[in-house]
């Protein structure tokens, strides 16, 4: 552990080879003055011995300290475990500075007593306390790191498991509205095999097979073009024109200026389907779709002309467009229906809109 330079960052949350060496020699000279002051009372080489002295405890008492530190980490790892760990450990430096400077001043004042040297050392309470308090001062620049670098782990995986749980979300909706696709062309095609030939029925499948290859072509995106999505709108009108011929009209108002933006894929094709499934079309009454953008919206719009039977409705179109744009941004769609103008705005985004959960995921 001490010369493994991975291993003490791993348990100590920084390499503290430099913070353990300067740290070591200040405490052994505080210990020095506090005990001997050897060098304003002794000749340099004679106060040099005694420091040597304090040096010597200094780093049993260091790294005795910081081994039970290490081991007390890996026995409690956990933010709920904290207060006990750091009850055990103000014990454990108190304990190992008494027990050091008792053994140690036993020892040293029999070697040198066996050297002819009269000596003899007792623990002051008013010298030890000081010492024990810069033990403990310097252990918590330890403890801070520690608790800093694990706070700051723990913000991450938190903002990682949101970053999952959001892109879980978008794609159990972006997943949602495939089948929701699929469940009205279906009921178009049952509708072309009732009013029409066969081979209206075979061409319109082949045109579905199209549509749905573009879909997996453009990839599972939770943020797309409009260029893309408007690709995308217009090749779903094409097919729905097989069934409705003139009688469904789109009005397209796209600058170029705002192709570049994005959208959540399949939310304009959402809406035309919406508007085509719950709306009258007939020669006496066409349906006319506006589709414009203009200050920073997509906006849908269609005059209503419900129809006297009610079509089978999984209600998935709008809330899953909600829903999606809640996930990614800030920015919500609106929606109004004054009885006679239904109107959707669907925000038209840039990647800075993006909230912070979602912007670092890989969409």
């Amino acid at each position: 552990m001490l010369f493994n330079k991975e291993r003490r960052i791993q348990y100590l949350g920084f390499n503290d080879f430099w913070f353990s060496v300067i740290g070591v020699l200040i405490l052994s000279l505080i210990t020095d003055y506090l005990f001997n002051n050897s060098f304003t009372k002794h000749p340099f080489g004679i106060a040099v011995i005694n420091w040597s002295a304090s040096l010597f405890f200094t780093i049993i008492d260091w790294f005795i300290i910081r081994s039970i530190m290490i081991f007390l980490r890996k026995k409690y790892p956990d933010f709920r475990d904290d207060k006990k760990r750091i009850l055990i450990f103000f014990l454990t430096i108190v304990s190992t500075v008494l027990f050091v400077d008792f053994v140690g001043g036993f020892l040293l004042e029999n070697i040198l007593n066996a050297f002819g040297i009269n000596s003899s050392h007792t623990t002051q309470l008013k010298i030890i306390l000081p010492i024990l308090l810069v033990t403990i001062m310097t252990m918590a620049i330890y403890e801070a790191v520690y608790y800093y670098i694990r706070l700051k782990k723990s913000i991450k995986e938190e903002e990682q498991a949101k970053q999952v749980i959001v892109q879980t979300q978008l794609d159990a909706l972006r997943n949602q509205a495939q089948p929701h696709f699929l469940f009205n062309s279906l009921n178009t095609l049952r509708d072309i095999i009732d009013q029409n030939s066969k081979e209206d029925a075979k061409e319109f499948v082949d045109k579905l097979s199209d549509v749905y290859r573009f879909i997996l072509q453009s990839g599972n995106v939770n943020l797309t073009s409009l260029r893309e999505e408007l690709r995308f709108a217009q090749a779903y009108i094409h097919i729905q024109s097989e069934r409705f011929g003139n009688n469904l009209k789109l009005n397209w108002r796209i600058p170029e200026t705002a192709l570049d933006a994005m959208i959540a894929p399949m939310s304009l094709q959402l809406l035309l389907e919406n508007a085509i499934k719950h709306n009258v079309i007939s020669k006496r009454k066409p349906l006319v779709i506006h589709v414009e953008a203009k200050d920073h919206q997509l906006i849908v719009q269609n005059k209503i002309e419900s129809k006297s039977t009610k079509i089978p409705s999984t209600k998935v179109g709008l809330k899953n467009i909600q829903k999606r744009y809640a996930l990614i941004s800030n920015k919500s769609p609106e929606i109004k229906n004054d009885g006679n103008q239904f109107i959707v705005s669907l925000p038209l985004l840039k990647i800075t809109d993006q909230n912070k959960s979602y912007a670092s995921t890989d969409y």
